[in-house]
């Protein structure tokens, strides 16, 4: 299966009302300033909330079950870690509430930008390796989330953490203080032709919810000295890695040089976790790591839950990866407990 898969247009939607729905947990979407991108970022919020706000359901759509929440919700008193968040490729952060929402109940705030480049719909080949962009964004939004007098009295600005999937979790690998080498991973692409490797050779990408013809990609033309560079960001505290990409290609020694904990899950077991994203040995190198893996798990259970009739849709849609299927008996929904659990787990004995 391929993870760069872009979903169609019809699972873009983000929220809508629920009229008369109690929600805990608040959500704002906002603008964050990137000026390396030119333009300002989407960054969905999820806090700790108080009675009030419009009760909507994120990331709902006819594919997708949604989150509840309170947009625009009274903030919670008090201050609270922050958690960015970084989403995989061809996906939005908004696919990421069910965890989200559960991060703000135990009281995080969590904040993840929509990537250009790389989210649904607007997704290419071209830019998916350009991983210092994605640091970029999201060192952009804890510098608003600490800076903005919106958010600076409610974040604690000593106790902020990074949660990635997939290319996220490259993003959060990198800015924790991993570094890629060039050569690794155009060496990987030349014998692994799945995955990450198969979206850089298929020639196709998406712009404006559109396929469009693309040449293919030659990772040894990729600006060696940005790909490799480091996009440490030392106000990171604490980093979760969910089927980090660039498995391959990290350079042992900043691995061994990485200050805060690591920890690392991967979706599935031993003998079906894909080469892309294995991290067992990611763990050993890192000296504060930590791995466990989910039974029954595939790369997409961490997806939002499917609606009943999504899978019939998606194919009817022309969408070939299995969306909607997981690796076992076990349902998507306990698959997310298990995850909730993990991560919570770590980002509590990490940053509370």
């Amino acid at each position: 299966m391929n993870p760069f898969r872009v979903l169609p247009a019809i699972a873009l939607t983000v929220a809508f009302t629920v009229p008369g729905q109690a929600v805990e947990i608040g959500v704002r979407e906002i603008a964050v300033a990137a000026p390396e991108r030119g333009r300002d970022l989407a960054v969905a919020v999820w806090y700790p909330a108080e009675a009030g706000g419009e009760p909507v359901l994120v990331g709902d759509n006819q594919v997708f079950k949604g989150t509840p929440a309170s947009m625009n919700a009274p903030f919670s008193k008090g201050r609270f870690p922050l958690i960015v968040m970084s989403h995989g490729s061809g996906g939005r952060v908004q696919g990421m509430s069910w965890l989200a929402a559960e991060l703000a109940k135990a009281g995080f705030i969590v904040a993840g930008p929509n990537h250009p480049g790389t989210t649904s719909g607007n997704s290419t080949p071209a830019d998916t390796p350009k991983l210092w962009e994605r640091t970029q964004d999201l060192s952009a939004v804890i510098d608003t989330m600490t800076a903005d007098p919106l958010w600076r009295d409610i974040v604690d600005p000593g106790k902020i953490g990074v949660v990635g999937f997939s290319l996220g979790g490259s993003a959060a690998m990198e800015i924790a203080g991993a570094r890629a080498n060039l050569d690794d991973y155009a060496r990987y692409c030349d014998t692994y032709t799945k995955w990450d490797c198969a979206w850089f050779a298929g020639g196709r990408a998406y712009v404006n919810d559109e396929a469009v013809e693309v040449d293919k990609v030659d990772l040894r033309k990729i600006d060696k000295a940005r790909f490799e560079q480091s996009n440490l960001d030392r106000r990171i505290k604490s980093a979760v890695l969910v089927d980090p990409g660039l498995a391959q290609a990290y350079d042992e020694q900043s691995l061994k040089e990485i200050a805060i904990p690591m920890n690392f899950i991967n979706l599935g077991s031993t003998e079906t976790i894909p080469w892309a994203v294995i991290a067992d040995k990611l763990a050993a190198l890192t000296p504060l790591g930590t791995y466990a893996s989910v039974e029954d798990a595939v790369h997409l259970s961490f997806l939002p839950e499917c609606k009943d009739g999504a899978a019939e849709l998606l194919k009817s849609l022309g969408e070939v990866d299995p969306v909607c299927e997981d690796g076992g008996s076990r349902s998507r929904a306990d698959i997310h407990s298990e995850l909730i659990s993990l991560i919570l787990g770590a980002v509590k004995k990490d940053l509370l």
